[in-house]
């Protein structure tokens, strides 16, 4: 598969072996502007969103160099704290940095404790809130979610780490979310929870099918390069989880809107 013009990859990391590490984060090792510009190039990727890692906690340093350097197409979900200043989030906005990550597995900065406050910090300048977590826990948070100002994003297909059927009530929880008509959802990184596994992820793809039937304006796309938590002993094909778009949304309509207009509906291209 060849990606259609326009096409956003929504959801990728950058890393320095030469910065600072953030203390007990992991570190995948070195990949650059120019090895993802590759990538780009070999699927025919047009735009990005880069998002900080865990491994710089909230010094947002390297993910608004990258996006710089990426040039044009490139925005970023950043991490802030509560009692940042309007100044620090008049700069972010400017550089690029369109959303707020909340992230709640170990390692991330940000977790449902402190969410509401950090959202309704970066609401007014424009930001969205992007939320990873165990979809199994989404019941739990689901209303939490539902309260927040404006638009949010839910990472890797719900992020199920043991696999849930479409009728379960797990599952039911992350539609009800999307039909706020606030809600998108990244269909991507089937292999960090999948049992079945590759090719086709049947059980997480099982998740991704019903998404797009569900609401396929709703649905983006994403690389998750450069798979840092899944590099051995050898990272995922890049190429075959863009080909697996096409067994997700089997309609060339749905493909498009995951691919192109949805991201540039919610990201403002």
């Amino acid at each position: 598969m060849k990606a259609p013009k326009g096409t956003c990859d929504t959801h990728m990391h950058f890393y320095d072996t030469k910065l600072p590490v953030a203390p007990g984060a992991f570190m995948p090792g070195e990949f650059t502007v120019e090895d993802y510009k590759a990538l780009q190039k070999k699927l025919g990727l047009e735009r990005v969103i880069v998002v900080q890692p865990n491994a710089y906690a909230d010094d947002n340093g390297l993910t608004v160099a990258s996006i710089k350097k990426v040039g044009k197409g490139a925005k970023g979900v950043g991490v802030v704290k509560a009692d940042v200043k309007d100044a620090e989030l008049e700069r972010l906005t400017a550089a690029g940095i369109v959303a707020v990550r909340i992230m709640t597995f170990p390692g991330g900065m940000l977790h449902f404790d402190v969410m509401d406050q950090v959202v309704a910090r970066v609401h007014p300048f424009g930001w969205h809130a992007n939320i990873q977590l165990d979809g199994r826990n989404l019941p739990k948070y689901e209303a939490q979610i539902k309260r927040l100002p404006g638009k949010f994003v839910i990472d890797h297909t719900g992020k199920f780490m043991e696999p849930v059927s479409p009728d379960s009530k797990e599952f039911r929880s992350l539609l009800n979310l999307v039909d706020t008509g606030r809600c998108w959802v990244k269909l991507s990184a089937p292999y960090e929870t999948s049992k079945t596994g590759a090719p086709k992820y049947e059980d997480v793809s099982k998740l991704a099918r019903a998404l797009v039937k569900h609401a396929p304006e709703r649905m983006l796309w994403a690389s998750n390069w450069p798979h840092p938590g899944n590099r051995t002993p050898a990272p995922p094909d890049d190429q075959a989880l863009l080909d697996i778009v096409e067994y997700w949304a089997p309609n060339e309509k749905d493909r498009h809107r995951m691919l192109v207009d949805n991201a540039a509906e919610l990201y403002g291209y």
